[in-house]
C-alpha cells in the first residue's frame, strides 16, 4: 500500500490557512473600515444637522430684527412727527424750546461726555432768566470717560457741577425754577444762600447726566 505524501498534505494545510487567515484579515478590515465610516459619516451628518439649526436660529433671528426694524421705524415718525415736541415748543422752529422731539432727546442724555458744552449750556440757561453766572465749576472728566470706552449695556454717569452767582433778593425762585426748564436733567444735591448788600450770593452744587453710546453685540459662532 503506498503511504500519503505528508510534504504534499503539509503544504496543503498550510495554503488552507494562509487563505484562511487572508480571508479573516480582510473581513476585520472590512469591518473596521466599516466602522470607521459609519462613525465618520455620524460625525459629518450631526454637524450638518447643528450647522443647519444654527443657521434656522440666524435666519428667524434676522426676520424678527426686520420686523421690529420696520415697527421702530413706524414710532419714531411718529414720536418726530407730532405738531408738539416734548417740551412744548415746535419741531420745526429755531427757538430754545423748539425742534424736533429726536434732538430733544439726544440733547437731554447726550451720549458723549462734554463738560465744556455743559458749562456753555448752563450759562445760556441762566443769562436767558436774567442772571450772570459768576463761575461754573466741576471736574472736566473727559479722558477717563474716553478710555472706558463703550459697552454693549451702557450705565447712565453722572456728572456733576457747581454754579454760583449774585441775584435780587426777590428773585431766587425764578432762580431756581431755570434748572427745572433745562432740557437735561439736573439734580440740585446743596444750595448754599449768603446776603451781600442788596442782593443774595447763590452757590448751588448739583449734578447732570449722560447715558455712552451702546456698543452693537454683534458676534460670530463657530459651529462645532
Amino acid at each position: 500500500m503506498k503511504k500519503p505524501n505528508l510534504s504534499a498534505k503539509r503544504i496543503q494545510i498550510d495554503k488552507t490557512n494562509a487563505r484562511l487567515i487572508l480571508t479573516v484579515a480582510i473581513t476585520v478590515f472590512i469591518a473596521i473600515f466599516c466602522i470607521v465610516a459609519t462613525r465618520s459619516l455620524y460625525n459629518q451628518l450631526s454637524y450638518q444637522s447643528r450647522v443647519i439649526n444654527a443657521k434656522e436660529k440666524t435666519l428667524k433671528q434676522l426676520k424678527d430684527n426686520n420686523q421690529k426694524v420696520a415697527e421702530l421705524n413706524t414710532s419714531y415718525q411718529e414720536f418726530i412727527g407730532l405738531p408738539e415736541n416734548a417740551i412744548g415748543g415746535n419741531p420745526k422752529g429755531q427757538g430754545d424750546r423748539d425742534g424736533e422731539n429726536a434732538r430733544i432727546v439726544l440733547d437731554a442724555l447726550p451720549s458723549k461726555y462734554d463738560f465744556p458744552a455743559l458749562t456753555t449750556s448752563i450759562d445760556k440757561l441762566l443769562k436767558t432768566g436774567g442772571f450772570t453766572p459768576e463761575t461754573i465749576t466741576g471736574t472736566d472728566d473727559e479722558l477717563n470717560q474716553a478710555a472706558s470706552g463703550n459697552s454693549s449695556n451702557p450705565e447712565v454717569v453722572e456728572i456733576p457741577f457747581s454754579v454760583s452767582a449774585e441775584i435780587g433778593s426777590d428773585s431766587g425762585k425764578r432762580y431756581l425754577e431755570l434748572y427745572e426748564r433745562s432740557i437735561r436733567p439736573i439734580k440740585v444735591q446743596k444750595l448754599g444762600v449768603a446776603v451781600r448788600e442788596n442782593n443774595i450770593a447763590v452757590d448751588v452744587t448739583a449734578k447732570t447726566y449722560f447715558l455712552p453710546e451702546k456698543k452693537l453685540g454683534i458676534t460670530e459662532e463657530v459651529v462645532r
